[in-house]
């Protein structure tokens, strides 16, 4: 099957389901990184073309280390994205040519502006895309693919995990994605929150996970540990314990210790048989 996930900036995808990639393209399946950014909005101290050509290597190595395509909207400004309707008729032409069986995305409700209007044209996409007339240049799908949403922490609305993946035996492949993206995790994000990160490469690669991946943590230890990409992709397992237990059964999921949640999308298709099994093999 065929899996775009469409991330406003080019980490979004690797920190929200970076795992769920990396164990679909283990089995064969197709997966596409879509950025609707170029990220050059992202930093404190390079320029701008410094930071986009930067985010272009990051993003680069992360294809490499997957295995897939990785397209990046080269001429969108990052902090300027909107809804409108060009974009929107860009992305039409954008899915189509791919013909994603299942697209993933953010949820409308988000702190960042990019990140709501990328939900937005995903949403105002959806439909469009079956539609012959509304971009006729690119030929209409037959049936919309399922749309999900990535797991956020915001409560109004509140996100509703619908599946759940376990990405235990990806972590090591995760935290090496995360790792790659240097501008990011090692520059600006820990300036916008006054972070100050070890400049030895191994104490640094610590910092990054915020915990020791090698021992287990409990439910409890886990949510709370401050910070740190391990401690944040391990939060998404306790948080949605019940719903691994679900999955898996009591005794694995019981244990796993990383995991990615998505909500199901309105719009799109409905979950066919297909795609639950899909999702039920991860």
């Amino acid at each position: 099957m065929k899996i775009l996930m469409i991330g406003a900036h080019q980490d979004d995808n690797e920190f929200r389901c970076g795992g769920t990639a990396y164990k679909l393209t283990q089995k064969g399946h197709t997966v596409k990184f879509l950025s609707l950014t170029n990220g050059c909005g992202g930093h404190h101290l390079m320029t701008v073309e410094e930071t986009v050509a930067a985010r272009e290597r990051e993003s680069a190595a992360v294809a490499e280390l997957l295995g897939i395509d990785y397209e990046i909207w080269s001429d969108q400004a990052d902090c300027a994205l909107v809804a409108d309707l060009p974009t929107r008729r860009r992305l039409i032409c954008c899915i189509r040519s791919f013909a994603p069986d299942v697209i993933i995305t953010h949820r409308p409700n988000d702190y960042h502006a990019d990140h709501r209007a990328c939900a937005q044209l995903v949403q105002d996409a959806s439909y469009m895309l079956v539609v012959p007339h509304e971009c006729p240049t690119v030929g209409a799908m037959k049936t919309m693919p399922l749309i999900m949403y990535y797991e956020d922490g915001f409560t109004r609305p509140e996100f509703n995990c619908d599946v759940i993946v376990g990405i235990d035996e990806a972590i090591d492949v995760k935290l090496k994605m995360t790792h790659l993206n240097v501008s990011q995790v090692y520059e600006w994000l820990p300036y916008t929150k006054g972070e100050t990160v070890p400049t030895d490469e191994n104490e640094r690669f610590e910092w990054l996970k915020g915990m020791d991946v090698s021992k287990p943590h409990t439910d409890e230890e886990v949510l709370s540990l401050p910070r740190g990409y391990a401690v944040r992709f391990a939060r998404t397992a306790a948080r949605f314990r019940s719903k691994l237990i679900e999955k898996y059964g009591t005794e694995k999921g019981g244990t796993v210790r990383y995991a990615e949640a998505f909500e199901l999308c309105q719009y799109g298709s409905g979950m066919s048989e297909e795609i639950k099994a899909l999702f039920a093999a991860l």
